[in-house]
């Protein structure tokens, strides 16, 4: 939507084959493919949700359209292999899975997609030879390990798993593969899972409503668009090794965010309680500009910013809801 910067951009010569995007109803997978279509980078889509919501409230109609969008289980290793064949697929950005909240109410299924559907991307780029895969790891991975003082979740330990599928595959398979563990994601399309409180209080401001967080210290602010943009980044080259890094964005106060809002809004109620996160937030993402290059970036006001006045746009519209 016009509403939203263009400062995350992918070149189209990077790209000499289309992308599968897994996972692109959700937030991250939405913006990647608008940054894909708006570059001119054939996408295609591989999703069970068919809806098109998220991505619908970035893109057009005529960007939409110039989607290739398969409905598929990502656990289903046959119909990833498919896809990847008969679409003449060259680069994967993968990220299917199921987050915190789902993970423990149906650990079975989170392990389906976490863990099963990422061995099934993995597969295809080992039958097809692509040396361009990126996947999404988490900050929560960080718990897994007994010792790490964070927060043990079935989502981090899965993740964590997945970080040691994609090592092995290099070793035993020479199979490329890079991780991004983002923090906590804010933007357009961030609507669900544990974390996505910081924009549910931007919408909340831009709705006139009241609102909460319910953590508070020091978080990262992630903006949707430069995430997705890292992800597109690091498949813009072939791979070397498995290697896995942090993607925080902005390391600050929770407050930091919070008054970048009431700016927006004078006299908005929002505010934050609770203890803080028990995952780590650390400005470590010079090691991941250092290895793929530049992507970009966008400080807390101006991410807020633009999420605030497309949420108002969006709001007016119908297209979101003002209940939070």
């Amino acid at each position: 939507m016009d509403s939203l910067n263009n400062r995350f951009t992918v070149r189209k010569e990077d790209f000499d084959r289309p992308v599968l995007v897994t996972g692109s109803s959700g937030c991250i997978g939405s913006w990647a493919l608008a940054i894909l279509v708006r570059a001119g980078v054939p996408a295609v889509s591989f999703d069970l949700d068919s809806s098109r919501r998220r991505p619908s409230l970035l893109m057009s109609e005529e960007e939409l359209a110039q989607v290739t969008w398969v409905e598929g289980d990502i656990a289903d290793a046959e119909a990833v292999d498919r896809v990847v064949d008969e679409k003449g697929i060259g680069a994967i950005l993968h990220l299917a899975a199921l987050q915190v909240p789902f993970c423990r109410a149906d650990p079975v299924a989170g392990a389906r997609v976490n863990v099963v559907g990422t061995v099934a991307v993995f597969e295809a780029a080992r039958r097809r030879g692509l040396r361009r895969l990126a996947y999404a790891s988490s900050i929560a991975a960080h718990g897994a390990p007994a010792e790490s003082g964070y927060a043990s979740t079935l989502y981090g330990a899965y993740k964590a798993c997945d970080e040691a599928i994609a090592r092995t595959y290099w070793l035993d398979w020479a199979v490329p593969s890079i991780a991004l563990r983002p923090g906590i994601v804010y933007g357009v399309g961030r609507d669900q899972g544990m974390t996505s409180k910081t924009t549910v209080a931007i919408l909340a401001a831009a709705a006139g409503r009241d609102y909460e967080v319910p953590f508070t210290g020091d978080i990262s602010y992630l903006y949707a668009g430069e995430v997705a943009a890292a992800f597109l980044r690091a498949i813009a080259r072939d791979g070397d090794g498995a290697p896995a890094f942090d993607c925080n964005g902005t390391v600050a106060p929770i407050e930091d965010g919070l008054e970048a809002v009431r700016r927006l809004a004078p006299g908005a109620r929002v505010r934050a309680s609770g203890d803080p996160l028990p995952f780590p937030m650390e400005d470590r993402d010079a090691l991941l500009r250092t290895h793929i290059g530049d992507y970009g970036a966008i400080s807390i006001e101006e991410g807020t910013a633009e999420t605030f006045h497309a949420f108002q746009i969006l709001l007016q519209d119908g297209r979101v809801s003002a209940d939070v």
